[in-house]
């Protein structure tokens, strides 16, 4: 298994479209970082002037901290489509290139192959997701220094003593790492179907902006499916910045989103275990 899964990761990291993620990531934060090095207090400014208006602020809001938080908003929202990009093509793209019927001739169960290359579409997951932490979290805690968070809601304030921050932002990146696991593992399933990466890349982005849009309408029909959708679980990493804490809340949703990556690839083995390999 272990020589399968590295055949796998050198599969993916051998093609230059593996790095547009990684490039692309770090070009965002980079954008983000140097707005808010420019001209950040423009933008507390607009965002805080209502609470000024009744409240005397000091300190300094624009920490490292404050331009994290910031940055995983923005981010999050894109990044399944950087992992749809590799997770769609790991069984499709072999389909495309016509090697995957010679792969299954191997003395390989249909399963170690399918395993190897849906835990090299984690590993490269996991790595994006690293990268993003280094550069947004290190790399602004280096520009901008370290302070208290205040995160803004529609009905409350939330200030969190700079002491208390930091493990909160592990065990967002480790929530996150679930989330973008859900959404590899559904590029994944579709990729089963497909001869190229272009159809699951689209589906997989499809079904994702679909269910974000159906998890912010507040139509009671909707209302009642939203709890069953993986993407209403995604943003299940803000939990951890609340005060007090959730924690059955934050459960609830790691859970769920667990369960959707085991029936996912549960399927995907079924579906390629009965699939006819003609390409």
């Amino acid at each position: 298994m272990w020589t399968l899964l590295r055949i796998e990761l050198f599969k993916i990291f051998r093609r230059p479209r593996t790095y547009i993620a990684f490039v692309a990531i770090a070009a965002i934060v980079f954008l983000i970082q140097l707005a808010l090095y420019v001209d950040g207090k423009t933008y507390l400014d607009f965002l805080m002037q209502g609470l000024t208006q009744n409240f005397e602020v000091s300190g300094t809001i624009l920490n490292g901290y404050f331009v994290c938080f910031i940055i995983l908003q923005t981010l999050l929202i894109h990044v399944p489509l950087l992992i749809a990009l590799v997770a769609g093509d790991m069984v499709a793209g072999e389909a495309n290139m016509g090697t995957l019927r010679m792969l299954i001739t191997k003395p390989v169960s249909r399963e170690k192959l399918l395993l190897s290359k849906f835990f090299a579409a984690l590993f490269y997951t996991l790595l994006l997701l690293l990268w993003m932490a280094i550069l947004s979290l290190l790399g602004s805690l280096l520009v901008f220094g370290r302070g208290d968070l205040l995160i803004m809601k529609s009905e409350q304030v939330i200030v969190l003593a700079k002491a208390d921050i930091l493990w909160r932002y592990f065990a967002a990146f480790g929530f996150a790492a679930i989330a973008m696991f859900a959404v590899a593992s559904l590029a994944f399933l579709l990729s089963i179907f497909a001869e190229n990466s272009i159809g699951p890349i689209v589906a997989t982005m499809s079904i994702v902006i679909v269910f974000t849009i159906l998890t912010t309408m507040d139509i009671p029909f909707f209302r009642n499916i939203k709890p069953y959708l993986f993407t209403y679980h995604m943003i299940g990493w803000k939990g951890f910045f609340d005060q007090p804490l959730h924690y059955g809340s934050i459960a609830w949703s790691a859970g769920t989103l667990l369960l959707h990556i085991m029936v996912f690839t549960g399927s995907a083995i079924v579906i390629f275990r009965k699939k006819d390999i003609l390409s």
